[in-house]
């Protein structure tokens, strides 16, 4: 049963007991049948509908209620961690085919970033009630903080790793 179907029935059971009670002046508990309804629906929908996953409704760059590990992430896409942990390893990434770009968002989760040491690595961290811990000993508890390695110039490839972290923690690691 889908939402729409719950709630369209949800929605004229509710119009008719309405309609009852003012045309024909039944004194009708409209609420309280309603809320019973709501309660029936529920359980029938519970009862049988089969395999209901959380891991339907989000891609495989989310991190949601459990702990996930990406070793070399792909380009260009934009992960996050809710209520969990997440483990990035960026050691891997080819730099040959020119700038590698990532975004990671925590909220209310941890995540560690493995980052190489051979690498020309840029990190622009953005915390809000949350702890950021780059390389270079800087952290952003509120506002935002860059990291850049010693290696990078304006001229070559870069790791641009842009981070969002609410009410959760990021700690950077060179490898």
């Amino acid at each position: 049963m889908g939402a729409g179907i719950f709630w369209g029935v949800m929605l004229v059971l509710m119009g008719l007991a309405l309609v009852i009670r003012v045309v024909f002046n039944i004194d009708f508990p409209v609420f309280k049948v309603a809320i019973g309804i709501f309660l029936v629906l529920l359980g029938i929908k519970l009862l049988f509908v089969r395999d209901y996953r959380y891991s339907r409704h989000f891609q495989k760059e989310d991190t949601v209620f459990n702990e996930r590990i990406y070793k070399a992430p792909e380009p260009d896409k934009a992960y996050s961690v809710v209520f969990g942990k997440g483990i990035y390893d960026f050691t891997g990434i080819d730099l040959s085919k020119g700038s590698y770009n990532a975004k990671i968002s925590i909220v209310f989760g941890g995540s560690q970033i493995i980052i190489p040491r051979d690498k020309p690595v840029r990190i622009m961290a953005s915390a809000v009630f949350a702890g950021a811990e780059l390389p270079d000993g800087n952290t952003a508890v509120f506002g935002q903080s860059t990291y850049e390695s010693e290696n990078c110039s304006p001229d070559s490839a870069v790791i641009n790793i842009k981070l969002d972290v609410v009410f959760g923690g990021v700690q950077v690691i060179r490898r």
